[in-house]
């Protein structure tokens, strides 16, 4: 404290220079280096560091994506290739989805099926056109077609998909196909981050359908439900194996016609799979 009161002190009794007493016209001017006067704010030096020396050039108005230039990007995500092991009974499942395209448009292929003896069972392919409509979430318009075991059909497709608030992965979508059937699907999953590369996944899918369908085994209202469990490992990002749990059940009119043809209505599934992108 007495440090600072004795500067001060000092401050207000130190000298001042009186420029009002100095002949400006005996300086010099042309001896005087500017450069090493500059002030701040006035015109950078000749030596100044170049601050785009160490990007090849580029600047950020230089870069592509500034001009709001699109680019062909594609992915492919195996969400499910699992072997599927029931009372007696084994078989393959595969979920899947590719696109390819640019920001807010792209072709998009979603395929779903199950592989037993052999033969595809229940298998759901669909190419829709992808449409960004927030950040989060992507709108779909396109065509299914369904084959397997069971006759053949088509649908038209509308839906939405994308990341729920809490990160709920979610797909919701509706189908009408030639006969006037209405469907409607829909898929949840979360991921648990136990660790980070350990990851359980609770799922949920079901399907509703407006009318009774006796050619395919389907009845109104609705029809099935999946509920599982997975734990996956992610040795990287783009690759994990996983092993789960699955309860599925058929119910209403859906399971009527299960039990007349001989079929479970419900079973417990255990599962062991990979999971992969890129």
């Amino acid at each position: 404290m007495l440090m600072m009161l004795a500067s001060l002190t000092w401050a207000e009794d130190a000298p001042t220079m009186d420029h009002t007493h100095m002949d400006h016209s005996k300086m010099n001017h042309a001896t005087m280096s500017h450069a090493e006067m500059s002030m701040q704010g006035s015109d950078r030096s000749e030596n100044a560091r170049d601050p785009n020396a160490y990007s090849d050039g580029y600047t950020l108005k230089s870069m592509p994506f500034y001009k709001n230039e699109s680019h062909n990007l594609y992915s492919l995500l195996v969400d499910r290739l699992e072997s599927v092991t029931t009372t007696g009974n084994a078989a393959m499942t595969y979920d899947l989805q590719a696109w390819v395209g640019q920001t807010y448009n792209r072709a998009l292929i979603r395929a779903e099926g199950e592989m037993q003896n052999g033969k595809s069972e229940n298998a759901r392919t669909e190419l829709l056109w992808a449409h960004a409509i927030t950040p989060y979430w992507d709108s779909h318009l396109g065509v299914r077609y369904d084959s397997g075991s069971a006759r053949n059909r088509g649908w038209l497709a509308l839906g939405v998909q994308g990341l729920a608030p809490y990160w709920l992965y979610t797909e919701a979508t509706f189908y009408v196909n030639e006969q006037g059937r209405v469907a409607f699907r829909t898929e949840l999953e979360y991921d648990v981050l136990i660790t980070q590369r350990l990851i359980l996944q609770p799922r949920i899918e079901a399907n509703f359908y407006s009318k009774n369908d006796a050619a395919h085994g389907l009845g109104n209202g609705l029809s099935n439900i999946e509920a599982g469990i997975r734990l996956r490992y992610e040795f990287r990002r783009e690759f994990a194996p996983y092993i789960g749990v699955e309860w599925a059940s058929v119910v209403g009119n859906t399971a009527n016609y299960a039990k007349a043809n001989g079929n479970t209505v419900d079973e417990t599934r255990f599962v062991a799979g990979i999971h992969f992108w890129f």
